[in-house]
């Protein structure tokens, strides 16, 4: 097995992750988070938040799973949120026609849908499945439809991001901020895209879980007031340059804005941001890079974008978090499509005289006669130039209809005025996290298969005795392989187990009641009297218990305990009063674990 299975099979064995739907042979594209992986989901999605709501001031909003088509008209999802698909004519599996050229030429994301074809043909490309030929290629869009209401009812699409919601919701969140930029919103929920072929695990999904924020900010000055908290922070950058060169570099962040190699501090501070978030949670700070997206595969209406990616043994680097600068784009979109200003109010700091071309359509006029009209008859007035208006016909087009009107039902003039302020449509800085991929991410990046006899040595217990009295401790363990996930303690699903020495009452009772102790400081405990002393050990090093704590016949003389530390199998003697606080601070508070109490080298008590 490659690691990416070894991953997986510990993931299900120990309930991290699960097929969906296994019951009835499954279904691609879809997994479930057994109790350890729900947990660990949901303590990522905690840090996330502490990250972007707490310490960034960024308040979460949710939306519905469902949006109404107009939305999706406007985000241009509905006329361009496709994939090449490609289908066999004889076993009739499907494939994205872009992966199915990578092989035999590069750019091929760049390719349209015939263009795909032609080469399938030209390169004699056949199925992967069976060795049969492709149909013509052709553009799926990935968003699941459904109808909203009884019968034929509204069309709507289940969304694709969630990013949508906080655009359509940018008035409310705008009064909300009191029209101070830069503002932001973060929405973490469920999003759904109708892959292709989801052959990746949990990596390509077809129900996934995405945290993104949305930041509002001022495009006249996109400087950010924390820049200097990471103003010095190096950075693995896989710029443009880079990428022609062929190796990332290192850079501080303060170089590499000043340099240019990204395009402004607002950017740059969230890459940081994205780093110190990612690392926090167990990503390696090694196999983690951030990837400039090329010229030929930026977003029309992107300044800038870089792609957050980790190293994974079987999929090489893969993206977990997209941060942009998506300019105006979005909010002049839904603006268009719903025919309603989204900007903001900026006061100057000193009044301006301001000479405007201003168009004052008579309403008294225009309303018995257009009436339900009258609105978009006037707002189409409202756009012509005063040649235009200056005519004795005025020609307009409504919905598809053409209107004459004549010159006395709109007044036009220069007027100069004095104003404290104007209008600006916000720019849009966003960071865009894959929760399920960051979960993959972060079992990888934790997993590891080790020699406990050389572990053992490693950590300094090298004499005999020693050895000796760690095997009595966790009999299989000495000389054989250690399947163990290291967790960052803030994240694993379980912080502590508690380990009575034998089943007997009067270690299990006190046990016990340590047990309620920890729980009450709110740290996850697991309570464990099932198998031998080392068999416990195991099981907790391979869920990725950071700490275990043993009661053996010394607790009940001296009120002391054993805490014994996963990653390097070091044990201490620590007392039982106030143990729960010396946890705490193990797991949250970054104390030594040799602070933690005396060196202690466990041995069962013959009673």
């Amino acid at each position: 097995m490659d690691k990416y299975e070894q991953v997986i099979e510990l993931a299900k064995r120990r309930g991290f992750l699960w097929n969906s739907f296994e019951l009835y042979g499954g279904s691609r594209g879809f997994y479930d988070y057994g109790p350890l992986g729900s947990t660990l989901k949901r303590r990522i999605e905690q840090i996330w938040r502490e990250f972007y709501v707490i310490q960034e001031g960024f308040m979460e909003i949710e939306c519905p799973t469902i949006g109404i088509e107009d939305v999706f008209v406007a985000s241009g999802h509905v006329g361009g949120f496709s994939d090449p698909l490609c289908e066999c004519k004889k076993c009739g599996e499907a494939f994205r026609a872009d992966h199915l050229v990578e092989n035999v030429m590069d750019a091929a994301a760049t390719l349209n849908a015939e263009q795909l074809t032609q080469v399938i043909r030209e390169k004699g490309i056949t199925c992967p499945e069976c060795g049969g030929e492709f149909k013509d290629a052709y553009e799926f869009n990935l968003m699941f439809k459904t109808t909203i209401g009884p019968g034929t009812g509204r069309q709507g699409y289940l969304r694709p991001e969630t990013a949508q919601g906080m655009f359509v919701d940018f008035q409310r969140l705008s009064r909300f901020y009191r029209e101070k930029l830069p503002f932001g919103a973060v929405q973490l929920g469920k999003s759904f895209r109708n892959e292709i072929a989801p052959r990746q695990g949990v990596i390509r999904l077809r129900e996934f879980t995405q945290a993104e924020c949305e930041i509002f900010i001022d495009p006249r000055d996109k400087s950010h007031p924390k820049f200097e908290r990471f103003a010095d922070k190096e950075l693995t950058l896989y710029s443009r340059q880079a990428q022609e060169e062929g190796e990332p570099v290192r850079m501080k962040l303060r170089e590499a804005v000043d340099q240019g190699v990204i395009a402004h501090e607002f950017l740059g501070y969230n890459l940081a941001l994205t780093n110190a978030f990612l690392t926090k949670i167990g990503i390696d700070p090694v196999r983690l890079r951030f990837r400039q997206h090329l010229k030929d595969e930026m977003a029309h209406y992107a300044i800038d974008c870089w792609d957050a990616e980790i190293e994974t043994e079987r999929f090489g680097w893969v993206e977990i978090v997209g941060i942009a600068d998506r300019t105006d784009y979005d909010l002049k979109a839904h603006s268009k499509v719903s025919k309603t200003e989204l900007a903001v109010y900026v006061e100057y700091p000193e009044p301006k005289l301001v000479t405007s071309f201003v168009v004052k359509p008579n309403m008294g006029k225009l309303g018995p006669i257009f009436k339900g009209k009258a609105k978009a008859v006037a707002e189409a007035l409202k756009g012509l130039s005063e040649a235009e208006l200056s005519k004795e016909e005025i020609h307009i087009a409504v919905a598809g209809e053409e209107i004459t009107l004549s010159s006395d039902m709109v007044d036009f003039a220069e007027e100069t005025v004095k104003v404290s302020g104007e209008s600006l449509v916000p720019h849009v800085i966003e960071p865009s996290y894959g929760i399920d991929r960051i979960f993959y991410g972060t079992l990888e990046h934790a997993y590891d298969a080790e020699d406990v006899g050389a572990k053992a040595a490693e950590s300094g217990l090298k004499g005999q005795e020693e050895l000796d009295e760690l095997e009595s401790a966790a009999e299989e363990e000495v000389g054989e392989t250690r399947l163990v996930m290291h967790f960052s303690s803030a994240v694993a699903p379980v912080q502590v187990a508690v380990l009575p020495l034998l089943t007997r009452k009067e270690l299990t009772d006190p046990a016990k009641a340590i047990l309620a102790k920890l729980m009450d400081k709110n740290l996850m405990t697991a309570y464990d009297d099932s198998g031998t002393i080392g068999r416990r050990y195991r099981r907790n090093d391979e869920i990725g218990t950071p700490y275990s704590i043993t009661v053996d016949y010394t607790s009940l003389e001296d009120k002391t305990v054993t805490i014994r530390d996963r990653d390097s199998m070091r044990q201490v003697r620590a007392p039982i009063e106030g143990l729960e606080d010396v946890l705490y601070d193990l797991i949250y508070k970054g104390r030594s674990f040799e602070s933690a109490g005396k060196p202690f080298n466990f041995q069962i008590n013959s009673e």
